[in-house]
């Protein structure tokens, strides 16, 4: 079995997702299986390259994991030739840095592999795509959640007509973030910092625009309402700051061929859910509930017929009236998933259409419900084109 190495400079690994999701579960994990089959007697072994700004943080990465290269100076490694080149350049930084190192590695002819939203604006994020495709480099962003156990399952059930024409979907995201000063945050600061990059409208609607589109059919309008609900919140040095960001946002959008999908994302809100993010889809001929694993579904044979009656209590147990869905195959992380994809794109040029376009109309629909919640509202959601 021959090895091709592909180096990778991880730029943003020192974050939460950046270390948890790509280093660890998805790049090492490829490592750990003897790299990536892509056939013809040939592996690709991913080599990291860690980059970031916290050169203890980035140390004790690498001593941790047995790698032996990272770096402070991101144009060092971006510029580096010979055995040193890097193929691929990751980017999993704060929002408002991610634009400026991804012209720079565009520059240097590296491939892109980039975490979402790729920019604060739309602007921003079409002027990224075009200047990697007059580049000629290999882009893609990342969509998880496409890749995630309940969410393959949805997709088996709309490929598979299980529910006819459909009707709505409804979506609830969100839990509780603490707010800094009696117990720690789950998320960083900068989140919560408009100036920053923050909000949930940006870090989440790009998540509903793929999720919606692929599944269901292009947004074609969308109605939003955004909120700060808790206004004050407490840095990671215990410091407090006023939040100027969202952290609530309720969206409506009407989809291409007729269907409604209502989401709710919110970081002030407690669960009661079965998973922290869930959808349930109803169409003519069925419906269903999913979370990131979980499915349950109940076909229109199958439907009891409830009876509206306040005087009195329900005797049934609604949820025991729905059929859990099967895995049927094993899944893989979602995030390594795509990596592997996006990997044999690089090396063998399988399609893959997750790119810097399809990066740029998640922006443009947070872009669009950020202005529909300012004026009060629907807007259009025009298609994005080069």
């Amino acid at each position: 079995m021959t090895r091709r190495t592909v180096r990778i400079a991880m730029n943003g690994v020192t974050g939460r997702m950046g270390y948890r999701q790509h280093l660890v579960r998805s790049l090492l994990a490829i490592r750990e299986q003897g790299g990536l089959d892509i056939g013809g007697g040939e592996t690709l072994w991913p080599e990291p390259v860690l980059v970031g700004r916290r050169e203890d943080a980035l140390r004790a990465i690498a001593q941790r994991h047995g790698l032996t290269e990272w770096s402070t100076d991101l144009d060092a490694v971006l510029d580096a030739t010979g055995e040193r080149r890097v193929d691929v350049y990751f980017d999993a930084q704060v929002t408002s840095a991610r634009p400026a190192a991804l012209k720079r590695a565009i520059a240097t002819g590296k491939h892109l592999y980039v975490e979402k939203p790729t920019a604060g604006d739309l602007a921003g994020a079409i002027e990224l795509a075009r200047l990697a495709d007059t580049a000629g480099v290999r882009h893609g962003v990342v969509q998880d959640k496409l890749f995630l156990p309940g969410l393959r399952k949805l997709k088996r059930l709309v490929d598979g007509g299980f529910f006819g024409e459909i009707l709505s979907i409804r979506g609830e995201f969100g839990y509780w973030v603490f707010e800094g000063d009696w117990q720690q945050a789950q998320r960083p600061s900068w989140n919560y910092r408009a100036e920053d990059g923050g909000g949930i409208t940006l870090d989440m609607f790009p998540h509903w625009d793929y999720l919606l589109h692929e599944l269901f059919g292009r947004v074609t309008s969308v109605f939003a309402h955004t909120a700060t609900h808790v206004p004050q919140r407490w840095d990671e040095r215990g410091e407090p700051y006023r939040a100027s960001a969202d952290d609530a946002a309720y969206g409506i959008f009407q989809l291409e061929g007729g269907a409604v999908a209502q989401i709710n994302s919110s970081w002030a809100v407690r669960v009661m859910r079965d998973e922290l993010v869930e959808f349930q889809v109803d169409g003519v001929h069925g419906s269903a509930v999913a979370g990131l694993r979980r499915w349950r579904a109940q076909h229109r044979s199958a439907t009891p017929r409830p009876v509206w009656n306040p005087d009195l209590p329900a005797t049934e147990s609604f949820r025991d009236q729905w059929q859990e869905i099967p895995d049927n195959e094993e899944y893989d992380n979602g995030f390594k998933t795509q990596w592997e994809l996006f990997l044999r794109h690089v090396a063998l040029g399988e399609p893959y259409h997750w790119d810097l376009l399809a990066g740029a109309r998640g922006v443009q629909l947070a872009e669009l419900a950020g202005r529909s919640a300012a004026e009060g509202r629907r807007l259009n959601v025009p298609e994005v084109t080069l």
